[in-house]
């Protein structure tokens, strides 16, 4: 995906976009809106993220087979 954010000064203007090698050929999808209006994305632009940003988003019982997957897959390195 590409994405930017341009601020028109005026109704009418060209763009020129350069679109990586694997579009061409195919049918791309563009849609001017609001920044405001934007769809809120699965992909933060955070810069960086604190253990705790986290806290809260697996159940204890998910944290703990997580836990248990990673422990086990370290020993039989």
């Amino acid at each position: 995906m590409v994405q930017t954010t341009i601020t028109p000064q005026k109704t009418n203007f060209n763009m020129k976009v350069s679109l990586p090698s694997e579009y061409i050929g195919k049918p791309v999808r563009v849609s001017f809106y609001l920044e405001e209006e934007a769809p809120k994305s699965a992909v933060s632009l955070k810069d960086s993220y604190k253990p705790s940003d986290f806290f809260g988003t697996l159940s204890e019982e998910e944290g703990e087979k997580m836990h248990q997957y990673l422990m086990q897959s370290r020993n039989e390195e």
